[in-house]
């Protein structure tokens, strides 16, 4: 079977939309009120709507858009179900790095983690886009840091689908600090090479998460 040859820069083009959309859903520039037509993002970027409808099409699959009842697209809600769903995936994954990590307690990577830490969390401004990218830079780092590969892609399939963006965007209405300040105690944790206590810590840590987001009362 032969394939078609590919275009490029029309992939790189779709990718460019993409990234766009997707800015402009983190900075509220499209909202959940907001339809989202392909003919007129075409219009506004200058060009086709094929590599509109490739960015359109992704960002559906990842599950940050959901086609409108008018037609286009829209932000997509997600309901309480899933976002339990999302958390316990999270406990599992995160856990067990957390558990991998106090098993090999290993110094000098257990201060290269405070010192990502410190980095992450010294916010040059308070946004909602600033407080994901801290809490992704984190416990990104610990998850790579058990050296398990399956467990890293999972975590990243898990966070790049798009709904964890919408998701922690919908505690903007609460004090967003306090998804942070707790991450050094979970290298305090994992310090303490009890393995099951690192992964209580983590997934307790996690679940607060659950409850923020609960007590932002869009849940």
């Amino acid at each position: 079977m032969a394939f078609k040859s590919l275009s490029q820069p029309r992939v790189r083009l779709a990718d460019e939309v993409y990234a766009q959309i997707l800015q402009a859903i983190q900075n509220g520039a499209i909202t959940s009120e907001d339809r989202i037509v392909q003919e007129k993002l075409a219009e506004e970027f200058g060009i086709s709507r094929t590599p509109v409808r490739e960015a359109l099409f992704r960002m559906e699959q990842e599950g940050i858009l959901a086609v409108a009842q008018r037609g286009g697209f829209k932000i997509r809600k997600i309901g309480p179900d899933e976002i339990t769903e999302l958390y316990e995936a999270r406990c599992s994954i995160e856990g067990f790095a957390a558990r991998l990590l106090a098993q090999r307690n290993d110094k000098a990577l257990n201060m290269r983690l405070r010192e990502i830490i410190a980095d992450a969390e010294d916010l040059k401004n308070e946004t909602v886009k600033a407080y994901f990218n801290a809490n992704l830079t984190v416990h990104r780092a610990i998850v790579e840091a058990s050296e398990n590969r399956f467990l890293l892609e999972f975590f990243d399939n898990l966070w790049n689908r798009g709904s964890s963006f919408t998701l922690f965007s919908t505690i903007e209405s609460t004090d967003l600090s306090k998804s942070l300040g707790d991450h050094m105690a979970l290298i305090d944790a994992i310090e303490s090479g009890n393995d099951t206590f690192a992964a209580e810590k983590m997934i307790a840590h996690i679940s607060d998460g659950h409850r923020l987001q609960v007590q932002s009362g869009r849940v």
